[in-house]
């Protein structure tokens, strides 16, 4: 059996107000969220590109937003300082702040969502 191209197939961020959280993700993110409907799940689509690693909000099926857990970091673009700065304006908060990860791995940063869930970002710059 071959690896896998990608660690990452598909993400779901569970919320618990689907249109508080879509509109804080398109504030953020900059970016219009498709929303669908899949079974008893609504589901958010954060990218539409079909040869990308994708991932949704998703409100519905006990699902159940948290700050523990597993860390999803989202693409922070060519610098995630311009992201991260809408994230408090937008209703959520900073966790950590723009942090330079060394050994040429780039950035990270933290933040709160307004549903709870700690979410990451990453940019080489």
């Amino acid at each position: 059996m071959s690896q896998p191209v990608h660690a990452l197939n598909w993400f779901e961020i569970p919320v618990t107000d689907f249109a508080r959280a879509k509109t804080f993700y398109e504030a953020v993110l900059g970016l219009t969220i498709h929303t669908i409907e899949m079974g008893p799940m609504t589901m958010g689509m954060l990218s539409a590109d079909q040869n990308a690693v994708g991932g949704a909000i998703v409100h519905g099926g006990g699902v159940t937003p948290s700050t523990e857990g597993t860390t999803v970091y989202l693409n922070g673009g060519d610098d995630l300082a311009p992201i991260l700065s809408r994230v408090e304006q937008a209703g959520g908060s900073i966790a950590v702040p723009k942090t330079d990860i060394g050994n040429d791995f780039g950035f990270f940063a933290l933040f709160i969502d307004t549903e709870g869930n700690k979410v990451g970002l990453h940019s080489m710059a």
